[in-house]
């Protein structure tokens, strides 16, 4: 368990706020919390799109080669807390509340930038930083993947690739012969919210 993101020098004392009250302060505290809950904690591995779960959820991976901190304006900051923070709010969503990956994604996404910024960098900093170590399926870098790491959001990834080059195919009138068109349009319709919001995030990405 990765206890050397807390802050044992500071004792947790209670805060006079009220307990609905949203700080820095309180999210930091909140993220010590859910990064000392973690059960097994894993740096051994290659690990597909730089972090993930097994899949019991008892084990948090992160990428061997991912550096354990970033260096902004003269400071060390810790960033495998973050990860740790979306990988449990992830696999959360998807076991406990039935979730679809890529909501659930989102969701853990936007946890993620929240604790970034509220340890005091800009989420531009942090993102770029860490793409550059991302690793996707095919990446001949996958050496080392372990056995019991949840595949699910490698197959949702791969899946919503898929419908778009099917989404693309039907509005080019290129559908193979004998689909009906009108009812491929129909079905990828319904999965249009999730696509938009898969994209928007590839887009981003890129920028």
């Amino acid at each position: 368990m990765p206890l050397q993101f807390c802050h044992p020098e500071a004792p947790h004392k209670k805060l006079r706020l009220p307990e609905w009250y949203i700080s820095n302060l309180m999210l930091d505290r909140a993220l010590d919390a859910i990064v000392r809950r973690v059960k097994k904690f894993d740096r051994n591995h290659d690990i597909p799109y730089l972090a993930g779960y097994s899949i019991d959820g008892k084990t948090i991976y992160i990428d061997r080669h991912m550096p354990r901190t970033l260096k902004v304006e003269g400071r060390d900051v810790d960033t495998d807390r973050f990860l740790i923070l979306h990988e449990e709010v992830e696999k959360t969503l998807i076991d406990q509340l039935g979730l679809h990956y890529l909501h659930a994604h989102q969701i853990a996404a936007r946890a993620e930038e929240a604790a970034v910024r509220a340890a005091g960098l800009r989420w531009r900093d942090y993102d770029r930083f860490m793409q550059k170590y991302v690793k996707r399926i095919g990446d001949e870098r996958l050496r080392k993947v372990p056995h019991e790491v949840d595949r699910r959001p490698d197959r949702d990834e791969h899946d919503f690739d898929l419908l778009k080059r099917m989404s693309d195919a039907v509005e080019q009138g290129q559908s193979p012969k004998g689909i009906d068109r009108r009812q491929v349009k129909k079905t990828l319709e319904q999965h249009a919210p999730q696509l938009q919001a898969h994209f928007r995030k590839i887009t981003k990405k890129r920028r």
